[in-house]
This record gives C-alpha cells, sequence and structure tokens, in this order.
C-alpha cells in the first residue's frame, strides 16, 4: 500500500482522536455506536451516518438534544429548541451581509451561554445553554472526515469536529512524502478556498488547523497564514518539547483538540478586537500566551504560592497573555469577583495595554488618570481590571486594601518595580498576588527581578518560560539582522567605554560627578552629531532605504543619541526624501528654548496621528526618528528596519531592535543597521543565563560559502540541457529534463533552498557571478509551478521579490557597498566573536595570503601582507592573545576589502556609471547638487531596472527608459536642464 493523504494522514488524525482505524477495512465498515452515551472523547461518525443534507451546516438532530438535555425550561417544551434553532440558522445566513468574524463573534455569545430567550415563567429571558461547561461529560463530541457541503459551490473539508452537532473545528490533512507540499497548502485551502466557499462552515469555528504530517498549525477565522502558528508541549523539565514526524503530530493534535481545551480556547481565550481601520478580527492564543495565562490562574485558585515570573522573549504577545489571564480570572468563580490592576511603568505603554483591552472589549476595565483616583478605587474594594502605572502608587498608605483576591500583573517586570514605588505597592497590597512579565534577559548582577516575582518552588526561578529560540521556531518574532556600517566613521567604541568605567570605578557616582559624567559624555556627542557625519549617514541610510527596505513595502525608525540629534537627522534627511516622509518624536522640557519646544513639541494626541500614520501602508510617512521615545511598548509591524546610532545596553537595547522583530505580510526578518557598534552588545543581551547561554549569531560569509554546492545541485537536475538555448526549444528541453512528479519535487526542494540563500545574501556583489544561472533556474522554476487548482501551490508563491524581479528580467544586483551583516536566528549555536572558531581563523588567513598573491606588488597590498607576516609571526611566539589575533587579523581582512574596492574603481575606466561620472562632472554648476555619485548611481539603478535586451531599437523600449532618466533627475531637481538629459541619455543608449 502506498502513503497517501487520505491514509496517512487524515486517517492518521481520526485514529489519534477517536481511536477508530478505518485503514482497517473492517472497522470502517462498522457503524459506531458510542460507547456510552455521552463522555468527553471524540467519537468517530461517518459522513453518511450524521443524517444531514448537503446544505446543513448543523447536525440539528444533535443540536436539539443538547437544547434539550442542557435546558430545563426547552426540556418541559421541546418544541422550543425548534426557536433557537431558527436563531442559529439566521445568523449562518447572515454571514454573506456582515461578515465572517461578526457573525462568529455573534454566533460564539451563544456557544458560550450569553445569549437569552424568553422562555421563563411570565415570558422571564433565560439564559440558553448549547453547552455545558461544568459537566464536559455532558456534551456530544463527534468527529468525521469528507463532510461534503455545498453553498456557492461543493466543498469537502477533510476533518470536521463537532461539539453537540455544532462544527467547531476544520481540519485539513497535505500528503507527507511530496516536497512540495506542506501544512502551508491545507491552510491555503481552509483560509483562501473554503472560507469563502463555504463560509457559512466556519461561523461557529473556534480554530482550524493544517498538517501534513511532519507539522502541525492552527489558526482563527480569516487569519492571515502567516499568523497560523504551531502548538507545542510541555515536558516534565518545563522545557517546550519538540518532535517532528507522525508521533509528534499526533502529541499536539490530541493536547490541543482535547475537549477540554477546545472549550477553554472558546470560552477565556478567544477574543474579538477592532483594528484601527474599525474591521473586527479573532485573536485566539499561541502556546505559550495559553499556558502563561493559565500558570497564573492555575497558581491564584490554589492559593498558595503568592507570586511567580513569566520570562517570554519581546514580541511573544505578553500584553495579550495579560489580557487573556485578566479575562479568565475574573470569570473564576472559585475567586469571588476578584480585582485585577495590570501594571506598567511607562505612559506609551499604559496607552498600549489599555488599548488592547479597549479593542477587545473586555468587560469592566477601568484605566486611571491619576495617583488618587487609583487610591480610591482601591480602598473602595473596586472588583474590575484595573490598568495603571506603578508610579501610581507614589505616597500609598500601607494596607490601603488587604483581599487576598486581589491579583497584580506587572509589565515588563525588571524595570522599576525594584525601587521604593515596588516597596510601597507590596505594602498598599499586603495579601495580593504578584506576578511579573518580563522579555528581556535579566541583567547578572542584579537578580531584583528573580527575588521580586521567582517563586522559591518554581525550578530556575520562573514559572513560564518562552526563549528568542522559541520565538523564532515557532514563528511568533522574526530573526533579525544585524548590519555594522561605515567604518571609517565607526566609534573607537573600546576607548570610550575605558574612559567610562575608569571613571565609573573612580567613586560612587555623585552630583558633582555626575556632572563631570555629561561633560565626558558632550564631547562624544559633538562627535556623534557632527554635521559631516549626520551627512554622510544620512546618505547611507537613504541609499539602504530606497533599496532593501522601500521596495518591499516596509519602514523605519532611526535611532539617535539625543534629542538634538533627531532634528539633525530630520534636516539631513529632508534631503533625500520629501519632508512628509519622516516625523520625529521626542518630548520637550521645560528649559527647552521656546522655538524648538513650538517647533518639535508633540503631545499624547499627535504622538498617537504619527504612530497611526507610521502603521498605515498607504501613507508618506517612512520613517520615525526619535532617542528615547516608542523604544519600548512600541507595536509598529510594519518597521522592518531600525538605524540606530545610540549607545544602549542589556534590556534597553534588546527592547529597542526587538521593535523590528513582530510579523507583517511579506516580512521575513527584522534588520538593524548599527552605526554606533553596539553589535557585541546584542549578542550578550541575549544571554538568556548563566547555564551555557545559548548563542544565536553568525556571519553571512556561511551562507556565501554555501551559494556554490547550492547553484551546482539545482543545475544539476539538467544535465546536458544547453543554457544558451533560447525560445521554446530551450524551455522545452529544460522541462523534459523534470518530466515526472519526483524529479520536480526533487528540483523544487533544490531551487527553494537556492531561492532562500539568494533572498538573503542579496544584494550582495558575490551573486553577480551566478546572475545568469539563477535567472535560467526561476524562469524553469516559474513555468512548471503547478497551475492555481493544483497542490503544491503554496510553495510556488513563495518566491521573494528579489526572485521575482529576476523572472521578469529586472534584476539589480550589486551597487551597495559590502557589508559585514550578521544575522541572529534559532538554527546558528555558535559565536563567532566570543567563541572565535580556529577553522574560521585559519580559513580566512589563507585566504588573505591568496589575496596579496594575486594583487602583486602593489604598494597597498604588500604593505598589508607585510602585516600579516608581522601578526603571524607574532602569534607564533606567544607574544599576541588569540582574541587580539583573530581581531587583528580581521581589521586586515577589512582593509584589504576596501584596497580591493578602490582597485576597482581606479580600473573601472569605460563603464557605464564611470562614463556618466564624468559626464556629470563636466556639466556641473554651482547649482548641480554635489552628490554626483548619488545621482549617478540612482540612474545607473532605474534604467537597469526598465532596460532589456534590444530597448535601444524600440520606441517602447527608448519611452520607458527616458521616463526612467527624466524621474532620477526630478529627483535632484535637474529635470529641466535639457542638455544634460540628452547627453545623459547619448551615454545611457551607448552604454546600457
Amino acid at each position: 500500500m502506498s502513503f497517501t493523504e487520505l491514509n496517512s494522514i487524515e486517517h492518521y488524525i481520526i485514529n489519534q482522536m477517536s481511536g477508530v482505524n478505518l485503514n482497517n477495512t473492517q472497522e470502517s465498515n462498522q457503524v459506531n455506536e458510542p460507547r456510552r452515551q455521552y463522555v468527553a472523547e471524540w467519537q468517530f461518525q461517518s459522513a453518511e451516518q450524521l443524517g444531514r443534507s448537503v446544505n446543513e451546516v448543523l447536525i440539528e438532530s444533535q443540536v436539539k438534544a443538547a437544547l434539550i438535555r442542557l435546558n430545563p425550561e426547552i426540556q418541559a417544551n421541546p418544541a422550543l429548541a425548534d426557536e433557537v434553532i431558527h436563531a442559529l440558522r439566521a445568523i449562518l445566513i447572515s454571514v454573506n451581509q456582515v461578515g465572517l468574524v461578526k457573525a462568529n463573534e455573534e454566533f460564539f455569545q451563544w456557544l458560550t451561554g450569553e445569549k437569552t430567550m424568553p422562555f421563563g415563567e411570565n415570558n422571564h429571558h433565560v439564559s440558553i445553554r448549547l453547552i455545558d461547561f461544568e459537566n464536559l461529560d455532558n456534551n456530544q463530541y463527534v468527529i468525521t472526515n469528507q463532510f461534503r457541503i455545498h453553498y456557492r459551490e461543493t466543498k469537502i473539508p477533510d476533518i470536521v469536529m463537532m461539539i453537540n452537532g455544532i462544527p467547531v473545528v476544520v481540519g485539513e490533512a497535505k500528503t507527507p512524502i511530496r516536497p512540495s507540499i506542506s501544512w502551508l497548502d491545507g491552510a491555503h485551502e481552509i483560509h483562501n478556498v473554503y472560507e469563502n466557499a463555504v463560509p457559512q462552515l466556519f461561523v461557529p469555528n473556534i480554530l482550524s488547523f493544517a498538517t501534513e504530517g511532519k507539522e502541525f498549525f492552527y489558526g482563527s477565522v480569516r487569519c492571515p497564514l502567516e499568523f497560523w502558528a504551531p502548538w507545542r508541549l510541555s515536558n516534565d523539565d518545563d522545557a517546550i518539547a519538540r518532535s517532528f514526524g507522525l508521533g509528534g503530530v499526533g502529541k499536539e493534535l490530541k493536547d490541543l483538540l482535547n475537549p477540554a481545551r477546545l472549550l477553554d480556547i472558546m470560552r477565556n481565550f478567544s477574543l474579538f478586537s477592532s483594528n484601527k481601520k474599525k474591521q473586527r478580527m479573532k485573536i485566539i492564543p499561541r502556546f505559550q500566551q495559553y499556558e502563561g495565562a493559565n500558570r497564573i490562574v492555575e497558581r491564584v485558585v490554589e492559593g498558595k504560592i503568592k507570586k511567580g515570573l513569566i520570562w517570554h522573549f519581546q514580541g511573544s504577545g505578553k500584553s495579550l497573555l495579560m489580557v487573556f489571564a485578566a479575562q479568565k480570572l475574573r470569570r473564576e468563580a472559585k475567586l469571588k469577583s476578584p480585582t485585577v490592576i495590570v501594571l506598567v511603568d511607562r505612559t506609551d505603554l499604559d496607552t498600549q495595554i489599555s488599548g488592547i483591552f479597549n479593542a477587545a472589549d473586555i468587560a469592566n476595565v477601568e484605566s486611571t488618570e491619576s495617583i488618587k483616583e487609583l487610591q480610591q478605587m482601591l480602598e473602595r474594594d473596586t472588583r474590575k481590571i484595573i490598568v495603571s502605572t506603578i508610579h501610581k502608587f507614589r505616597d500609598a498608605k500601607p494596607n490601603m486594601n488587604t483581599r487576598d483576591n486581589i491579583i497584580v500583573l506587572v509589565d515588563e517586570a525588571h524595570r522599576t518595580q525594584e525601587g521604593d514605588l515596588g516597596r510601597q505597592m507590596r505594602a498598599a497590597l499586603p495579601n495580593a498576588f504578584l506576578f511579573g512579565l518580563t522579555g528581556t534577559p535579566v541583567n547578572k548582577a542584579d537578580k531584583n527581578t528573580f527575588w521580586a516575582f521567582g517563586a522559591e518552588e518554581d525550578q530556575g526561578g520562573y514559572m513560564s518560560r518562552y526563549t528568542f529560540h522559541d520565538s523564532i521556531r515557532d514563528e511568533a518574532t522574526l530573526p533579525l539582522h544585524f548590519e555594522p556600517r561605515l567604518v571609517d566613521v565607526h566609534i573607537d567604541k573600546e576607548s570610550l567605554d575605558k574612559a567610562f568605567a575608569d571613571f565609573k570605578e573612580s567613586q560612587a557616582l555623585s552630583d558633582e560627578d555626575a556632572d563631570a559624567l555629561n561633560k565626558k559624555s558632550a564631547k562624544m556627542a559633538a562627535f556623534l552629531k557632527s554635521p559631516e557625519r549626520i551627512t554622510r549617514i544620512a546618505e547611507d541610510i537613504a541609499i539602504h532605504f530606497m533599496e532593501k527596505v522601500e521596495p518591499h513595502g516596509f519602514k523605519a525608525m532611526i535611532v539617535t543619541p539625543d534629542r538634538h540629534a533627531c532634528v539633525l537627522y530630520k534636516e539631513a534627511l529632508d534631503e533625500h526624501f520629501p519632508e512628509a516622509a519622516s516625523k520625529v518624536v521626542i518630548s520637550t522640557t521645560a528649559n527647552d528654548d521656546y522655538e524648538f519646544k513650538k517647533k518639535w513639541g508633540i503631545d499624547k494626541s499627535q504622538q498617537e496621528k504619527i504612530v497611526d500614520e507610521f502603521n498605515d501602508a498607504s501613507s508618506e510617512l517612512k520613517f520615525i526618528i526619535v532617542t528615547a521615545k516608542l523604544l519600548t511598548g512600541f507595536d509598529a509591524p510594519i518597521c522592518q528596519t531600525m538605524y540606530l546610532d545610540k549607545s544602549m545596553k542589556d534590556h534597553t537595547l534588546l527592547q529597542a531592535i526587538c521593535r523590528t522583530n513582530r510579523l507583517y505580510p511579506g516580512k521575513t526578518f527584522g534588520c538593524i543597521v548599527d552605526y554606533f557598534g553596539v553589535f557585541d552588545d546584542a549578542a550578550k543581551a541575549l544571554e538568556f543565563d548563566e547555564l551555557g547561554a545559548q548563542q544565536i549569531i553568525t556571519n553571512l560569509s556561511e551562507l556565501r560559502e554555501q551559494l556554490p554546492q547550492a547553484m551546482h545541485n539545482a543545475l544539476s537536475h539538467f544535465e546536458g540541457v544547453d543554457r544558451a538555448l533560447e525560445g521554446f526549444e530551450g524551455l522545452e528541453a529544460a522541462q523534459d529534463a523534470i518530466a515526472n512528479n519526483e524529479k520536480k519535487d526533487a528540483f523544487a526542494l533544490d531551487f527553494k533552498f537556492l531561492f532562500k540563500l539568494w533572498e538573503s545574501l542579496s544584494p550582495d556583489s558575490v551573486l553577480d557571478s551566478y546572475n545568469q544561472d539563477y535567472k535560467w533556474l526561476a524562469q524553469v522554476y516559474e513555468s512548471v509551478k503547478p497551475a492555481s487548482d493544483s497542490t503544491g501551490k503554496l510553495l510556488w508563491l513563495t518566491l521573494g521579490a528579489q526572485t521575482t524581479k529576476l523572472i521578469h528580467d529586472n534584476v539589480h544586483v550589486g551597487g551597495v557597498h559590502v557589508l559585514d551583516e550578521f544575522v541572529m536566528d534559532a538554527d546558528i549555536i555558535e559565536d563567532i566573536f566570543n567563541n572565535p572558531s580556529p577553522k574560521k581563523v585559519k580559513q580566512l588567513e589563507k585566504a588573505l595570503i591568496e589575496r596579496f598573491k594575486k594583487a602583486g606588488g602593489l604598494p597597498t597590498f604588500k604593505s598589508l601582507s607585510e602585516r600579516l607576516e608581522a601578526l603571524r609571526d607574532k602569534a607564533e611566539k606567544g607574544l599576541i592573545a588569540s582574541i587580539d589575533f583573530v581581531k587583528e587579523l580581521c581589521k586586515i581582512a577589512k582593509e584589504t576589502v576596501q584596497a580591493e574596492k578602490e582597485l576597482e574603481i581606479d580600473v573601472q575606466e569605460k563603464s557605464p556609471t564611470a562614463a556618466l561620472s564624468e559626464l556629470f562632472l563636466e556639466l556641473k554648476t554651482d547649482q548641480t547638487p554635489a552628490v554626483v555619485e548619488r545621482i549617478v548611481a540612482d540612474i545607473d539603478a532605474i534604467v537597469r531596472i526598465v532596460r532589456f535586451p534590444g530597448w535601444q531599437t524600440t520606441s517602447a523600449g527608448e519611452r520607458e527608459v527616458q521616463k526612467s532618466l527624466r524621474k532620477a533627475l526630478l529627483k535632484y531637481k535637474l529635470h529641466k536642464d535639457q542638455e544634460l538629459f540628452d547627453r545623459a541619455y547619448a551615454y545611457i543608449k551607448e552604454y546600457y
């Protein structure tokens, strides 16, 4: 028997959930009678046994039986059940008018017992129960497969799970044995096909899932595929367990779709919220939010341990975790109407948390505006969810409220709760439960967060932990790429750190010491804010943004040393972009000049408007320039890049850089362009504990090393095929080489790996020599992808922007100077800075020797070669520490690369860009902008994109190139200079 989607995955799911083996023909032919009338376990019934027509969503006989069983009033008069079923049908039909999420929200009110009908005495309204949440054995749980349903067209979902005749889970299984098929194909079918073709089926939906037997992901109605999440299991050691293959998937299925878990998610972990465009969306928890919130609730209900620390990485959804926990705590009958206090330490975080509670329509939420109001609420014994900041506990009286059903959730617990304010909070609420939530590794020297919140009973000091590694693996957050920049203006950070360290060690800082420290800082600020430096960095930001950020539809933040530097950056950036493209977000003080305050001061509502505009993909605003504001609690998934020019360390640094790691359509990583040199600190900030911290930083040079083999593997599928052959003969020859599904799948697998490498490295110049081969492979790949109604479409739809450009012959690789880029991801364990690999060091040494040989006797290279020899000599004699050897070797390598670049420029001769540069210098007047190389680079980039072979001989080609040239000149206000235009166009015709 072969392995198919049906017998390997679909039947496996049925077997795991109900114990029935449909691959056993005898068993599958039997009518499955319930083991006993009702039990909190899934029981299999075939689609034929359900007794419904293809147009019906509900199994009305089971719904009616549950209504009679669970509602005494209906039991007394069973005909009333039809009135309820009629009301439920009306919601199913309304989906076409109100939309799926609103219909789902309305149906959920019925499912959770919030709806009433006038079935009591004298038409008194009573709650209607469709599900028994108290005694789970009192419900009927049915799982079926091949559930045929018709609305606009007939669809047959693989798995449907029903509680009391109401379909609450839809699952799609995919084949486990084709590399071009993944769980994404199943998710795509649910989200893009079923939800649109048969939306009624999803009106009662709790969640949907998809699996190909290797991975298991789930999502709510209308949830974009990039936000579907895996479900994890906690093992005995409280580490998140993960196993691949059917066994692992089976465990996750049984854990998530256990009736008790499913009903808990329905009742306590399903939020309906509105986005900025007033669109309703449904939010269900990721694993770590569900686990963290439930552990808080369990600890409070048990009542023995009065505190706990939740340690979840930045961006993994702590705000929603608090909402879920607060909501469930308020609903827990055993707690007798508790007060839940959510404390934050910043006003902007206060706004963010309040916003989430309000958008989700959580009942009984109060956000306090003053210290007095908070104290009055506590003294009056307010029983609600109170959102406040810890600063509002200033001058709080002891024993303000001594109840033991007050639960305090402190967000970002590592920051301010440890001063006098923290002690005052504890004194004011002596019997409260205190839970701290932090996303940042605790400073090793500062154990206060553990002391304050970590219970002795919790191993490691925390009750729930979700690491950077976990969040990347689960795609809850994105990897971070670091790009250290501009070596020529890089700060001598070691000298700076030494000066500060020496000063700090001299004595404890008094006011006079602080003033002296500020004077030292002022000297550094003078360097950082020098106009020449800011101008050069702004130019670099403009190039990077236009080439790597803007084309993908993302935005960026610029973090500067201080408020005045924000203004300087804004002015420099306005030379490259329209004024509306960037905005400064800073606070002003009473001591600021009136003019400064008038021009740059913004209030809370103005800041909110700027944030909304920044989050709007269609707005003109591309950059937010900050120094301290919006570095914490600022959620802007559209922000993909942070240009960092400020000294930051530890949790401050980690919180700042994690502004870029949020999920957003099309976004595959967050990027930090580092002008200050905080890279090493970022590596240290990610050390999670003292026991063998997991290092997660690697140099992209490792990816460069993989490229030749990856290219070879992809091309190996076409041995004997003439890649120079064009037209249908060439395409046919290529397609014949991968004629069957096995060969296509093997090629798809190799090309997908190559594509990922290409996207990660682009626009590195290492790609240039492979450009023609990659373009050919990409076109073949495109030509054999399945049609839109076939399987495997998701794999083929994952082509990135760079690859798509190549397919359409719009490639432009290179043009940006080589960056030493570092990637933070979950797969790489070794930190090459702290643990330099002898093998890599040796490779670098060899590469330098080879390069010096090729350069012959050129003076620059001779000098570098002599320095290398001297360094090796020192190392052999043991006169230099190994770390210093690596540092010095890297320094020589960087200077070698720079020297090679300069040599390339010298021998460039009449290249297109060199020719254009000569022309601009020749025609330059006082009005011509100074940045000739930028104008030339812009023209070069835009022309390369629109041109195509033989464009000079077609009117359409000439028109496109002329339009592009005008556009490039317009940016520099040179579009009216006809002589310049004519001469430049003549050069382009000749050289392109």
